[in-house]
């Protein structure tokens, strides 16, 4: 898989951009590439031993770190390495695919199908299965990628026409912060434990199975929401300061506009207009001579 990316991301790069560019597109930026390498050591990191293997079979914690990296931020990664034209070409307009996939990266279906399948993850069958078979393992991953890729169309995406506005932005990602608090809290506060596959007798670390649960829950809740928050900010002062801005370039230009007025009437002021005014107005009085 990885190596198919790479293969990809390099035949998108020599092949595709030189067409790309011709037509009219801007270049991959540098922002770009570095998006994109750090997309590839995230899903290497969190895809390799020894992350997948303490995730899988010792520790709860390591695995809800890996589902936070697989749903969120390498999504994040690959949403911003991805040129327009590149998104295009995979995804063509018109077709099928690309209907699909412009509903499902509508903001409340995007909310709806990331939180849903972030509860459903967590349901206490599903860990189970998913640590039993390989197969649906991967199934799950894929689809907690696929559900993170258009979760974030909506903020990051490449289709620019797609995006909501900064306050919209900053509204959809603070409605996502909230339900992961629900598994999160109960993860935290739970007596008993929760997922019996991780109460194994060899404790990776010494760390007991209550801890690991809890620590899990922690990184659910603050980590993730950490996350969403520090973006929500980023984009609110964005828009704050580009606001004021443009206030400001309107005040300047008006106050410009009525300087450029006072000189048109000053402009207008000629002597025969002056003589006229005095023409026009009586003589003054002699009374008190």
């Amino acid at each position: 898989m990885l190596v198919g990316l790479v293969l990809l991301a390099g035949y998108a790069a020599r092949v595709v951009q030189p067409k790309a560019v011709a037509a009219g597109y801007p270049p991959i930026t540098k922002g770009q590439r570095v998006w994109f390498a750090l997309g590839f050591v995230g899903i290497w990191a969190a895809s390799d031993w020894p992350v997948h293997d303490i995730a899988e079979d010792y520790l709860y914690s390591v695995h809800m770190l890996q589902h936070l990296l697989l749903s969120m931020l390498i999504p994040a990664a690959f949403v911003l390495a991805t040129p327009r034209w590149l998104f295009e070409l995979l995804i063509p307009e018109g077709s099928r695919t690309r209907r699909l996939f412009r509903a499902g990266s509508k903001p409340l279906v995007a909310g709806l199908i990331f939180n849903a399948l972030t509860a459903f993850l967590h349901w206490s069958k599903v860990v189970q299965l998913s640590a039993d078979s390989g197969p649906v393992h991967f199934g799950l991953h894929l689809a907690v990628f696929t559900a993170g890729l258009l979760m974030w169309m909506p903020v990051i995406g490449p289709v620019t026409e797609w995006r909501l506005s900064p306050l919209g932005q900053c509204i959809y990602l603070f409605m996502m912060s909230i339900l992961p608090t629900v598994p999160g809290g109960w993860l935290v506060f739970a007596e008993d434990v929760v997922y019996r596959h991780y109460d194994t007798v060899d404790r990776l670390w010494g760390i007991d199975v209550l801890t690991d649960q809890q620590a899990a829950g922690a990184i659910m809740k603050l980590v993730g929401g950490f996350v969403l928050w520090v973006i929500i900010l980023t984009i609110f002062t964005k828009w704050a300061v580009a606001e004021t801005g443009a206030d400001r370039a309107e005040r300047q230009a008006r106050h410009h506009q009525q300087i450029l007025d006072l000189d048109a009437s000053a402009s207008d002021l000629t002597f025969e207009a002056v003589a006229d005014v005095f023409e026009q107005s009586p003589a003054p009085s002699e009374t008190g001579r």
